[in-house]
């Protein structure tokens, strides 16, 4: 059974009907655009001129005159400002995934020194992900989210994935580097990275005390100084 084809005609058509439609979308927006508003408004005045007689014979030229000048003084068109996904959203992202994670390393069989650093590292992690006023200071810091997530998606699975493809090679030719050493001095690495996260937004918490500190001192002398007491007497 022969498939008709569009013809040249056809496209033609249809993009002639695409034309006329661009273009009556650009005359709405204009119509409704704060440049027209403005101008009608102003040529309003110019005909309300006319109608008083001050105008004269050049009435068109002060209505469209008017028009113009109100045109030209609207603020321009502006285009609204893109969305981007609000931060706690990407913190409410790596909760899934952190929980995604904490089942795969239930099912890995690792050996006591390394379960007990990565314990104090899901400790932090817990810490930090958990729903409150440090997720939300951290939802606030782009730099702390890469290196939690960084930790969550690709260093810490990394670390646990490479120790069990190692250690069955090790299993099968014995000697060279125990994996279980690697492994353990990963976790502590990581686990200072996320320390020192901790003891970043811990800093910034502390300046922010600091801070409100000497803005309750400064508003307290000058409301001593505004009564006329000198401090000290």
């Amino acid at each position: 059974m022969a498939t008709s084809r569009p013809t040249k005609a056809t496209a033609g058509s249809r993009a002639d009907q695409a034309n006329r439609a661009d273009r009556a979308d650009r005359a709405l927006a204009y119509l409704e655009s704060a440049k027209n508003l403005t101008g009608s408004a102003c040529a309003l005045g110019g005909l309300a001129l006319t109608f008083t007689g001050l105008a004269g014979a050049y009435w068109p030229v002060v209505v469209a005159g008017l028009y113009g000048a109100g045109a030209l003084i609207a603020p321009p068109t502006r285009p609204p400002a893109p969305r981007f996904p609000d931060p706690t959203s990407r913190m409410d992202g790596l909760r899934k995934d952190f929980t995604t994670l904490r089942e795969y390393l239930t099912q890995v069989d690792l050996p006591p020194a390394a379960t007990e650093r990565l314990a104090s590292l899901r400790e932090l992690l817990d810490g930090l992900l958990t729903p409150g006023w440090v997720s939300e200071a951290l939802a606030q810091d782009p730099e702390g989210i890469h290196v939690l997530a960084r930790a969550v998606h690709r260093d810490l699975p990394e670390s646990v994935d490479t120790y069990v493809r190692t250690r069955w090679w090790t299993r099968m030719a014995p000697g060279g580097q125990d994996p279980e050493e690697e492994l353990v001095r990963q976790l502590a690495l990581l686990h200072g990275e996320l320390a020192g996260l901790v003891a970043g937004l811990r800093e910034a918490e502390e300046i922010r005390q600091q801070t409100h500190t000497r803005y309750l001192e400064d508003r307290g002398a000058e409301n001593t100084y505004g009564t006329g007491t000198v401090p000290g007497t």
